[in-house]
């Protein structure tokens, strides 16, 4: 089991996650986090800090593309080990459905 950053963190990117996670297994896109699941370790500190509630535990349902995703992602991205300050618009975004979309246009970003 690995954990997985959804669709709620995109435009709100909190960094909330970052300041717990014990290994550094967060990295930063443009427009939300991932995390690294071979370097994740399972403990699950990070999920209840996410005020966005963005962060799920891949053995839910329906999460297959977002494991793929973070995969996918945390492969080309850099790492964040500091949180910063959030985007102005965060509290804008958070609860908008389907933000994956809007925001990409497509449920297979380059770009995160």
């Amino acid at each position: 089991m690995t954990y997985v950053v959804t669709d709620n963190c995109i435009r709100c990117k909190y960094m909330d996650c970052v300041s717990v996670c014990p290994v550094d297994c967060f990295y930063e896109g443009e427009h939300m986090l991932v995390i690294h699941p071979d370097e994740c370790i399972d403990c699950g500190v990070c999920e209840p800090e996410c005020p966005a509630d963005a962060i799920k535990a891949d053995t839910e349902p329906g999460l297959e593309k977002w494991l793929e995703l973070n995969t996918a992602m945390a492969q080309i991205l850099p790492v964040i080990t500091e949180p910063k300050d959030p985007p102005a618009d965060r509290d804008e975004w958070l609860g908008v459905e389907n933000k994956l979309e809007k925001v990409f246009g497509t449920d297979s970003p380059a770009s995160v």
